[in-house]
């Protein structure tokens, strides 16, 4: 995950500008449309924005959505047919965005994070929406398509989904985002007890302490692209407009629970990553003490033999003097000196246990 992920305009550029973009990278624009009502379904892939003309003035459900980076030139052709804002589209155009909801005269605009897991890294892509009378604009620019397991449920005949207006399909695109935040935080759980589990053993992974610190990175800017999501929920709950239906109200207000269980789990697994820290750093603590103390007790059974074997090491020796050393002659002082040190070894070590020190 980067930590700046915003392109923009050059500063000064006037509002609402999507020529001369310096930060767009666009690739192939995939079009998909879905129409529906309760008795009929419609499902195609188009060529071109301009084909989705046929659609505008259907009683149905319409829902076209963008996959992929669109050019400039594309993008205003897109405008221009749905007759969206030129400030959503330069939204829409400056991916990175923070979530929020927008209300023009006779349409909603949303823009939202959606965390995805690619290979052990977390990405965030941004997905637009527009909300229209009886219809929907997405786009999304990323490579894949997150939004097939919704339209796994559009195509099942006589599903309910398909009896209800196109606020209720909005409530559906928005719980699709917000909840693929459960998988990647059940990722995050399990890192965590791994983590958690290494911290207790005797011989810690020598990348634990990076872990720790990549698992607080990624989920510092989880929250600051999630967080905003409640905000987003809420200002639907609490607006008046007329394009989200009372009945589907009551399916944002489940919505709203779900950005707050994320939210909470979001900021416990932070608490636990800040708190892994300080045991990593006292389970280091403590192993360097039991390394030392294992350490010190080795060094002081050594000194009593050192002393010994330092004593006998001088040889000093001479016929008839009474200060020379007679443990050189003795015929056993070799042996006797072993069972001495061996003696001293066995004594000390039953101490050390006595004392609990070992």
């Amino acid at each position: 995950m980067d930590y700046f992920g915003k392109s923009y305009h050059p500063p000064g550029t006037p509002p609402g500008t999507l020529k001369e973009h310096k930060f767009e990278k666009p690739g192939k624009l995939g079009i998909r449309v879905v129409d529906y009502t309760a008795e009929s379904f419609q499902e195609k892939e188009l060529d071109t924005a301009d084909q989705c003309r046929d659609f505008l003035h259907k009683t149905s459900v319409t829902w076209v959505h963008f996959q992929g980076q669109p050019d400039t030139g594309s993008l205003e052709k897109i405008g221009s047919i749905f007759d969206l804002h030129p400030l959503a589209l330069e939204d829409v155009l400056n991916s990175g965005q923070r979530p929020k909801v927008e209300a023009y005269s006779d349409q909603l605009f949303i823009t939202m994070s959606m965390p995805s897991l690619l290979a052990a890294t977390i990405s965030i892509d941004q997905v637009s929406i527009f909300l229209g009378d009886g219809y929907i604009i997405s786009f999304h620019a990323g490579e894949d398509d997150p939004f097939e397991p919704l339209r796994n449920r559009l195509r099942k005949k006589n599903a309910p989904i398909l009896r209800q207006q196109a606020d209720y399909l909005l409530y559906s695109i928005l719980d699709l985002i917000i909840d693929q935040g459960y998988p990647i935080l059940e990722r995050f759980g399990e890192e965590i007890e791994a983590i958690e589990d290494d911290l207790l053993t005797t011989s810690m992974h020598k990348n634990t302490l990076t872990d720790i610190h990549r698992i607080r990175r990624e989920l510092l800017l989880l929250r600051r692209n999630l967080w905003p999501q409640r905000e987003v929920l809420n200002n639907l709950l609490r607006s008046d407009n007329a394009l989200v239906k009372m009945d589907t109200i009551i399916y944002l207000r489940d919505c709203y629970d779900h950005t707050i269980q994320i939210m909470d789990l979001i900021e416990n697994y932070r608490d636990m990553a800040a708190s892994m820290i300080d045991v990593y750093l006292s389970s280091s603590s403590h192993r360097l003490n039991e390394i030392m103390r294992i350490l010190t007790m080795i060094a002081t059974i050594f000194i009593p033999l050192t002393f010994i074997v330092g004593v006998y090491g001088m040889n000093f020796t001479h016929p008839g003097s009474p200060w020379a050393m007679p443990e050189l002659h003795w015929y056993y002082g070799y042996p006797i000196t072993w069972a001495i040190m061996i003696a001293i070894v066995i004594g000390m070590i039953f101490y050390f246990k006595r004392k609990h020190w070992l």
